[in-house]
């Protein structure tokens, strides 16, 4: 069972930044491409940024594009999300996901997911 902590929210202005971090353990597909969803108050879960384990290619969702910069450390089984520029509608509780494929086809256990952690930015 993989487990998953996330960690580096916070509050902060509008045109502020913060860092995430998500260290994994346990996973069942240990190569698989890892990623960071959120989920804002009221709303479905969402997609923000991706990275490929083997060779560190990444993905973003076009509200994010420019702004974050999703990286990883293979050693360490940890990614990071560093959100440069946050607005006021990027408050959100952020999530990892230890299998991102698993995760964007809907079907990943909702016990596969950390507590997240909450990132609340002021206007």
């Amino acid at each position: 069972q993989v487990t998953l902590v996330e960690t580096g929210g916070g509050l902060v202005q509008a045109g502020g930044s913060l860092r995430l971090a998500c260290t994994a353990s346990a996973r069942t597909f240990s190569s698989a491409p890892m990623g960071w969803f959120r989920q804002p108050p009221g709303k479905d879960r969402e997609f923000v940024a991706g990275i490929s384990w083997i060779y560190g290619t990444t993905d973003y969702a076009d509200s994010v594009k420019g702004r974050f910069t999703i990286s990883r450390d293979t050693v360490l089984n940890t990614i990071y999300l560093q959100m440069n520029n946050l607005k006021p509608e990027d408050t959100a509780r952020y999530y990892c996901a230890a299998d991102l494929d698993l995760a964007l086809s809907g079907h990943a256990p909702l016990d596969s997911w950390g507590q997240g952690t909450l990132v609340s930015v002021s206007s």
